[in-house]
């Protein structure tokens, strides 16, 4: 390796990045308000894009979450590189598109709205919005749920419109609602104003709003809506519709893997254990369809996971940490067919773990080395009650009983540090990466190897533009 220490720095700077891209949403946690996480996530934001410029869009391959993606999109449009070689340009505008196609439809209006309120108008970023706007698969349908969103980006860009759904958007209401519209969600739209039935052809966030207007009770209203719903409404509204007694029709194996686990940690306990079998099984099925195609490959892994009382998270994002946890203790399950879950508080039963107690990472730790697992994965938020002897412990580890690395140890942390403005980490013999969605475990095993100082800044720039190279071929 060749790299000088300004490179290994430069590595380590680009990590600690993508780690916060990954793990903070700039929302309230546990040990740091959301005034404070956004301001670090901020400072990493511009600090990066000025030393790393070639780098920064290239993060926008490595998973990192939809808020961060936001920001970075945000900076590249708003300050494009004057200097930058075609080659990077032609690059960035694809790794903007394509992740813009990923992103839900309402952050991206919520993004081209920030864009609009900052006038930031040149003809990359008109350019932008066009493409995307032009590749929507309805836009009547944006119009009725994102109207706001749709119209603002529309008049920013200069964006030409079909006609009746730049009639919707731009007309006074009395006149769009005698319009006779081609498409049947406009029509039903205009008739919804005077009639009940007609909202049931709706969107159910739309027809929420006809329902209060016109007094439908809540029960018959959520009976005839839920096949206009989408996945994640009908999950968000089984227990509204269980108060009502009506019978789920949610499959919920079908759910991503990491809201299914939020969903179960928000049932009562007792709830979680009368439907056991039915939980397990979805949760199991879910995991399988995350793991894909490395279902069964890992070798044995030993996970151990933190739910402490700080694994409640905070009031906005309730569980979140928690719920992390689990995802991983299932999806490891599927990945390793020889994997093994410690938790924290000595839980056994993965189903009915909860967020209590104190957090003793070293005995979970040293736990799971005692099967001489060819991999341990820590997940947890890094604030350990004896952080002294965690780190001690993993160092002595490492150094004396396993310097030959026959063991990989990977921390992956869900929470953003703000004060640190990084991650927390357990100990300096240990990586540590940022995790916000359990479905990219597979990928940050192999960027962890970055991380443990063996390789440096031209390693990584080669995992980058092969992993960008294989971002935008999966277009």
């Amino acid at each position: 390796m060749t790299d000088t220490y300004a490179d290994l720095l430069a590595c380590e700077d680009l990590l600690l990045f993508a780690g916060a891209a990954m793990s903070s949403s700039g929302q309230r946690e546990f040990h740091s308000s959301a005034g404070r996480q956004r301001l670090s996530l901020g400072f990493l934001h511009d600090y990066v894009r000025e030393t790393l410029p070639d780098l920064y869009a290239a993060t926008l391959a490595l998973h990192v979450n939809d808020h961060n993606a936001a920001l970075i999109i945000a900076n590249l449009l708003a300050r494009p590189r004057p200097d930058a070689p075609a080659h990077e340009r032609a690059r960035e505008n694809a790794l903007i598109r394509r992740r813009l196609a990923l992103m839900p439809p309402q952050r991206v209006y919520r993004l081209f709205g920030r864009l609009a309120a900052r006038r930031v108008n040149n003809r990359r970023t008109r350019a932008t919005m066009r493409a995307w706007i032009g590749d929507r698969p309805d836009l009547a349908l944006d119009a009725l749920k994102y109207r706001r969103g749709l119209r603002a980006a529309a008049r920013h860009a200069r964006v030409r419109l079909p006609e009746e759904v730049e009639h919707f958007l731009f007309s006074p209401p009395a006149s769009r609602r005698r319009l006779p519209y081609a498409s049947a969600l406009l029509r039903a739209h205009a008739a919804a104003h005077h009639s009940a039935r007609a909202l049931y052809a709706l969107p159910y966030t739309v027809a929420e709003g006809f329902a209060a207007h016109h007094g439908i009770p809540r029960d018959r209203f959520l009976e005839n809506i839920r096949e206009r719903a989408t996945h994640a409404e009908r999950l968000r509204l089984t227990a509204t519709a269980d108060r009502h007694g009506l019978a789920s029709t949610l499959d919920l194996g079908t759910a991503p893997l990491l809201r299914l686990c939020v969903y179960v940690l928000g049932l009562p306990l007792s709830e979680r254990r009368a439907r056991r079998a039915e939980l397990e099984e979805a949760l199991d099925r879910s995991a399988r369809r995350a793991a894909g195609p490395m279902a069964g490959t890992w070798p044995p892994t030993a996970v151990v996971l933190d739910d402490s009382y700080s694994s409640f998270g905070s009031p906005v994002r309730r569980n979140h940490p928690l719920a992390i946890a689990l995802a991983c203790h299932h999806l490891v399950a599927a990945l390793s067919p020889e994997a093994s879950s410690h938790w924290v508080s000595g839980h056994r039963d993965a189903l009915t773990v909860r967020p209590v107690g104190p957090t003793h990472l070293a005995e979970s730790i040293l736990e799971a080395l005692e099967r001489r697992p060819e991999r341990v994965l820590v997940v947890s938020d890094g604030h350990d009650d004896h952080p002294e002897l965690l780190s001690e412990t993993l160092t002595a580890w490492r150094t004396r009983i396993d310097p030959d690395r026959s063991t990989t140890m990977l921390h992956l942390n869900p929470v953003f540090d703000a004060d640190g403005l990084s991650m927390r980490p357990l100990s300096p013999a240990v990586a540590t990466l940022g995790l916000r969605d359990p479905a990219t475990l597979p990928s940050l095993v192999g960027l962890a190897r970055f991380g443990e100082g063996r390789l440096g800044l031209a390693d990584l720039r080669a995992y980058l533009d092969a992993t960008v190279t294989a971002y935008l071929e999966a277009a």
